[in-house]
């Protein structure tokens, strides 16, 4: 009996990847608010009843695609604040490894990139949420470290929001890249960017 009951549990699994793969693969080339049920199911291989029986709608679909896409992005923030070096280093370090995730996780960064600011309010709302979570999390490394001695705790959370956006910025930046000489162009340009903001946060108290 119980291997039946995992055998039908694993087969459900199977069928509920299916429709999510099915939907992120269909999602790079339109808006979650254009799409429908039966592309989904007909690209998933099933039938339109049987999309029911996982998720009670696209919109519910679409925001567990903002889970699994902001866990992949999660993944990169947590791995740039774990980096330790110059400041110069540390740039560079971050920006290979948003084009590294860009190459790793395409379609996920394209469904962020679309939806942050589509027609579904429940996606758009989860997107928000995951990433202001991400930016306290930012905020909360950067206050621990001694260059934010002295700073308010709005203004640190400001940085952090600042850092988190212009991440998410070059990451989508980077899906356009069409070739080597394109890439090296967004990198550099958020290179710049990043060494502007660095400079900037050592003479913040300053102003």
């Amino acid at each position: 009996m119980s291997h039946t009951v995992g055998v039908r549990q694993a087969q459900k699994q199977q069928s509920r990847r299916a429709l999510l793969d099915a939907g992120l693969h269909l999602l790079e080339h339109q808006n979650l608010s254009g799409l429908g049920v039966r592309e989904v199911t007909r690209a998933a291989g099933m039938s339109p009843a049987g999309f029911y029986r996982h998720f009670r709608d696209l919109a519910e679909l679409g925001v567990v695609l903002v889970e699994e896409s902001l866990a992949s992005l999660h993944g990169l923030i947590r791995g740039a604040l774990a980096e330790q070096g110059e400041a110069a280093e540390l740039i560079d370090r971050t920006v290979e490894l948003i084009a590294g995730h860009v190459r790793e996780h395409r379609a996920y960064v394209r469904f962020l990139a679309r939806e942050r600011h589509g027609g579904v309010q429940p996606v758009r709302a989860a997107i928000a949420a995951e990433l202001a979570r991400f930016a306290d999390e930012v905020a909360e490394a950067l206050g621990a470290q001694s260059e934010s001695a002295g700073w308010s705790a709005a203004d640190v959370r400001m940085l952090a929001e600042l850092y988190v956006d212009h991440m998410v910025a070059t990451a989508v930046a980077f899906l356009d890249a069409d070739g080597p000489a394109t890439e090296e162009r967004i990198a550099g340009t958020a290179r710049t960017q990043l060494r502007l903001i660095s400079v900037g946060r050592r003479h913040w108290r300053d102003v």
